[in-house]
């Protein structure tokens, strides 16, 4: 299986559990790896074979800035849904960084996998 990813994708949105955090846009920053095969797209240069990594990072973009949640597990969650389903995507890993939650931290977040990576 190949593996294409996405890197520091920043998006603004609201999260968090705090009165003032419901009232301000943060930064969240998105890493992913999505598993896909890419040998058809590779033998006929065409993209509409693999994984449009664009698509994917404008789609992410709009759903996380239209989102409201509280956690950043909870948002996490639905990235990954969204990736696997809308996209046909059978594993993803993603690290979403949320900078500044904690003081001291230069970052702080939550990685997760979902899915069955396949091996070739």
């Amino acid at each position: 299986m190949d593996i294409i990813y996405i890197r520091d994708l920043k998006v603004e949105t609201v999260i968090g559990i705090y009165a003032w955090e419901r009232q301000v846009k943060q930064s969240v920053i998105l890493n992913l790896q999505m598993a896909t095969d890419i040998r058809q797209a590779a033998a006929t240069d065409q993209i509409e074979y693999t994984l449009n990594y664009k698509a994917v990072a404008k789609r992410l973009i709009d759903f996380v800035s239209h989102s409201q949640f509280q956690l950043v597990e909870t948002l996490a969650e639905k990235i990954t849904e969204v990736v696997m389903t809308e996209f046909n995507v059978p594993w993803v890993r993603l690290e979403l960084n949320k900078r500044g939650a904690v003081r001291g931290a230069k970052d702080v977040g939550i990685l997760i996998e979902r899915g069955i990576k396949i091996s070739q």
